[in-house]
């Protein structure tokens, strides 16, 4: 018989393309997933792992169990929801998966209530970038993943993981008290064609979107200095080195030495989604999870 333990091992290991980055998605060892595979292999009696290099691949073999495991353990999941389903019972490990601001603003402020009215649910948290979110669910290494998308800039979700809107979370410009702008009760695009910005790496969803919303001035915007976090950015601006787009969700009472400026045209948005496989969708533990975030996010 197939263990769907070590069966799980092996799909990560082929998601994440290693047997380190398998256990640092899974929360097992290296040396827990090797032996997954290893008594998978004797189970089959074929090898399923290859050496190349200083890694490792998949063998034809390892690959087509992967392949057709997949139903059988989409199957179990969703057999396991739905019995939970029928006994109304919110039981059971829920991974959850969140970007920084999401884990400060949604999932922190809910977590120890959620756990306290469900005493046999267990929660497992995990900060994570959207799109490692997004292959995390994918991938079956997690059940809830939190990502986000501004406006109208594209995110791409498998066909097999829903997603529910659990936030709308608004951006303001972030400016040094004695900044021109900070006595503004709004700005526009066009009213910072001039100002250096504070901004999250080249590629970054956050990034994309300022690129965005200077669309319709003909100018791009002026990055002055890049920071990944938005604690940095308001650091940064309190600094007086520029200015920063700095979502309201998870953000900290602001300092004496800055002030926040409504943006309009467009009105700078950040859309949060909750994803779980459909397989999932009975799961009155995903629920409870998808209950209470947006709560917080509506709250």
């Amino acid at each position: 018989m197939i263990d769907l333990a070590a069966l799980t091992g092996l799909r990560a290991v082929a998601t994440h393309g290693s047997v380190i980055a398998a256990a640092e998605a899974t929360g097992f060892t290296p040396s827990a997933v090797s032996q997954q595979v290893k008594r998978l292999e004797r189970q089959v009696g074929v090898p399923l792992l290859e050496r190349v290099g200083r890694g490792v691949m998949l063998t034809s073999h390892g690959r087509h169990l992967v392949d057709a495991g997949e139903q059988v353990l989409a199957d179990l999941e969703r057999l396991e929801a739905e019995l939970q389903h029928r006994a109304d019972v919110v039981t059971g490990s829920v991974r959850l998966v969140a970007f920084s601001t999401a884990m400060r603003g949604l999932v922190a402020p809910v977590a120890r209530s959620l756990l306290d009215a469900h005493p046999d649910l267990r929660l497992t948290l995990d900060e994570r970038e959207p799109w490692d979110a997004v292959d995390l669910v994918a991938a079956g290494q997690c059940e809830v993943g939190i990502v986000h998308r501004w406006g109208g800039v594209a995110f791409a979700v498998p066909d097999h993981v829903a997603s529910t809107r659990v936030a709308d979370d608004v951006a303001d410009l972030i400016v040094p008290r004695d900044h021109p702008l900070a006595g503004r009760a709004r700005v526009s695009p066009r009213d910072l064609l001039d100002v250096d910005w504070i901004a999250t790496p080249e590629g970054t969803i956050c990034r994309q979107w300022l690129h965005r919303m200077y669309d319709g001035t003909g100018r791009p915007p002026r990055i002055a200095h890049v920071s990944m976090e938005f604690e940095s950015h308001l650091a940064l601006v309190a600094a007086g080195l520029g200015v920063a787009l700095v979502p309201r969700l998870g953000r900290a009472p602001l300092g004496p030495e800055v002030v926040a400026v409504a943006v309009t045209d467009p009105v700078p948005t950040r859309l949060v989604d909750a994803l779980h496989r459909r397989t999932m969708a009975d799961s009155p533990a995903v629920a409870a999870v998808l209950d209470a975030l947006r709560a917080a996010g509506s709250g």
